[in-house]
């Protein structure tokens, strides 16, 4: 099972949703920390992996040698690929 680490801002970013946001997201964090390449597909010209819960993307760095996920961004689909 791999190990999840969040960063500073999309801790930040998670404790501002409303809380049924925050409980769909903590499900999908906890079904990708079994087999994360499953659900999370890659994003296109980036090191970079995405999970879809309903309208928010997750964006992820999986760390396959050392059984790592490090969850960069939380946020809506029109917002969260600006940032990247």
């Amino acid at each position: 099972m791999y190990e999840v680490i969040f960063s500073d801002s999309a801790k930040k970013q998670l404790s501002l949703l409303e809380p049924s946001v925050r409980d769909r997201i903590g499900s999908a964090i906890e079904r990708i920390k079994i087999r994360p390449l499953k659900f999370a597909k890659r994003l296109y010209n980036s090191p970079h992996y995405r999970v879809r819960v309903d309208n928010y993307r997750i964006i992820l760095d999986i760390l396959e040698t050392k059984l790592i996920i490090r969850v960069l961004e939380i946020g809506t689909r029109d917002r969260i690929y600006k940032n990247l």
